[in-house]
């Protein structure tokens, strides 16, 4: 850039230099036209002077002593043959001492009669005893053809040697500045190579100044030692490129490295992946070209912040913000970057996926109002009916008091559900290991049919159970096992219509493993809920589902069979045809971490 600057100045100084001689150079040709025009001019006013007065002279004496008529022919034919012998006199005119013209004769002899550019006048006089006696005056005119070819011949004269040594000058001046910067650019092209990483170069310092001969040498050595420094180093610094390239690559979160004009020259694998782009379409762009799948540019205005945010601010507390890439929250952390000199050389963008805690934060935050509402019904339904019966329990008959105390008891249990529930969920999440023992699942089942039968006839709902034979014994954990069942049947209860039919299959799934199915004739679950159906806190809320509950019996079933149990949990739907909801479970069951372990 200096270069550049400096070598610009210079060219402007020359081209000023030129234009300040030109001018120099014209006024001084100008001045030098002048004063020979006015010389000459002046020189030839003289002339046409001492050519009156000698004609002046001759006339009188030619005219001495002749009468008036005599004397005019005398005139005219000394004139005439002066002015056939003179191109230059155009006119030659006789005046007595009045001012009558006595004869005026004009130059016939020129084609093209010129008008007088000078015109000159003397006396006509005589001598006597008292002196002299003017008797008359001559006038004569000069055309001035011969000054003005003798002014243009020396006005072209002077232009042409003023216009060859203006060439001249500038010439010597031109060739003067190449030659000075003729070194200057071979300086400059070995800078070039030196920048561009061709390290070893040299420079040829023939034909150069002693100064710049050793300041070539210098550049040289330099050149050389740069060189040599490039083949000892190269291989360590590719190393450890290398290296810092490996482990922002492998690093499990999104990397997006910046330099100080917004240029990406990193990004590794992951935030290629959570950004959806490219390495080749994102590298040697600005970033905050980069738009999202609305179509919004999503870096720019943060950038524009940290941009105008201090660095000392902006070291000590990173900006970070969410985007949204085809659904997924990803959290960016945007931070300075500086060499160990703390020198600024750019920023790096760190992308982080927040999905899932994103998804938790707004189910954990769905199901405490959830749990709250639940809470708070049976609470207000106990509170209200147990004030009414103490109160005034004696008015009620008998039939009264036992509705009443058949809604307590309903309450009671919807509330206890609730709380076992949630206290469920936490034993369950927690690592702990449940007591198995072999079981006869067949029962088991039977036993928890029989728990609801009280809900199955409230809504005259038919269970129908049908089993394979000889269903083994089954390792597992008893209450766990029961709670599970228990919640499929509840919410087959709670979805299946009246005076409908929920089918409960017991059966054998290879060689050691048991299926156990619920099938409602509900209004079954659409295949984007079915996908989230045992995540905690979720609850499918539409026009269809509008049984309210804590959104956990499901992901307790699911953490029930598959984490304590090594099973697995599916679920099979069509809307408006009802739900089949079921477990497999090994026959030898053993904890796994989410991993479904066979026997």
């Amino acid at each position: 850039m200096s270069n550049r600057v400096s070598l610009t100045t210079q060219n402007r100084l020359i081209v000023s230099g030129l234009i300040l001689s030109t001018v120099l150079i014209v006024l001084i040709a100008i001045f030098a036209i002048f004063n020979i025009q006015k010389k000459l001019n002046d020189g030839y006013k003289s002339f046409g002077q001492v050519i009156s007065k000698i004609l002046a002279i001759e006339s009188m004496e030619i005219t001495r002593g002749l009468n008036s008529e005599k004397t005019r022919e005398t005139l005219k034919s000394h004139s005439d043959s002066i002015l056939k012998s003179h191109n230059d006199i155009v006119l030659i005119e006789f005046r007595d001492k009045n001012g009558n013209v006595i004869y005026s004769g004009k130059n016939e002899t020129l084609k093209n009669p010129k008008r007088a550019s000078i015109t000159v006048t003397s006396p006509l006089e005589i001598s006597n005893k008292n002196g002299s006696a003017q008797i008359g005056s001559v006038t004569v005119a000069l055309s001035g053809s011969i000054i003005n070819q003798i002014s243009s011949t020396t006005r072209a004269s002077l232009l042409f040697v003023f216009t060859i040594a203006w060439v001249v000058f500038a010439f010597v001046i031109l060739i003067n500045t190449y030659l000075i910067t003729r070194e200057l650019r071979i300086l400059q092209t070995g800078v070039k190579k030196i920048s561009t990483g061709e390290f070893g170069y040299k420079i040829e310092d023939q034909d150069v100044s002693t100064e710049v001969k050793e300041l070539f040498d210098e550049f040289n050595d330099m050149s050389n030692r740069l060189h040599l420094y490039e083949e000892q180093n190269i291989e360590q610094l590719t190393l450890e490129k290398n290296k810092l390239e490996a482990v922002l690559m492998s690093i499990a979160n999104g990397v997006v490295v910046c330099d100080n004009n917004d240029k990406v020259v990193l990004v590794n694998n992951h935030a290629q992946k959570l950004l959806e782009v490219n390495e080749e379409k994102l590298l040697n762009t600005e970033i905050q070209q980069y738009v999202d799948t609305d179509g919004n540019f999503c870096f720019k205005d943060k950038i524009e912040q940290f941009k105008d945010t201090p660095l000392e601010i902006i070291e000590s507390k990173p900006i970070d913000f969410n985007i949204t890439v085809d659904k997924r929250v990803i959290k960016s952390i945007i931070s300075p970057m500086f060499t160990r000199n703390k020198d600024y050389v750019g920023y790096i963008i760190v992308l982080i996926d927040v999905t899932k805690e994103t998804e938790m934060e707004q189910m954990r935050t769905h199901f405490i109002s959830n749990v709250s509402h639940e809470l708070r019904t049976p609470v207000t339904v106990l509170r209200s009916y147990i004030d009414t019966l103490y109160n005034y329990g004696n008015e009620f008959d008998y039939e009264t008091q036992k509705e009443f105390i058949g809604t307590i008891n309903q309450e009671i249990i919807r509330l206890n559900r609730m709380v076992n529930d949630i206290l469920d969920f936490s034993k369950l999440e927690a690592d702990v290991k449940l007591e198995k023992e072999p079981v006869n699942l067949v029962r088991l089942i039977e036993e928890c049919i029989n728990q609801v039968s009280v809900l199955t006839q409230e809504h005259n709902i038919k269970v129908e159970v049908s089993k394979d034979n000889e269903i083994p014994d089954v390792e597992l954990n008893y209450d766990s096992i029961e709670r599970a069942f228990t919640n499929y049947m509840s919410n087959a209860i709670k979805y299946s219509p009246e005076n409908g039919t929920i089918k409960v299959k017991i059966s054998n799934h290879g060689n050691c493993e048991v299926e156990v199915t619920v099938t409602d004739e509900g209004c079954g679950i659409s295949p984007e809920h079915q996908k989230k159906i045992f995540d905690r806190f979720y609850r499918v809320e539409n026009n269809t589902h509008t049984i309210k509950g804590t959104g956990l019996g499901l992901n307790l079933v699911k953490t029930t069979i598959e984490k304590h149990h090594g099973g697995k949990v599916f679920v099979q739907s069509e809307e408006g045809k009802g739900s089949t909801f079921g477990f497999i479970i090994p026959v030898k069951a053993v904890e796994t971490t989410g991993e479904i372990t066979l026997c």
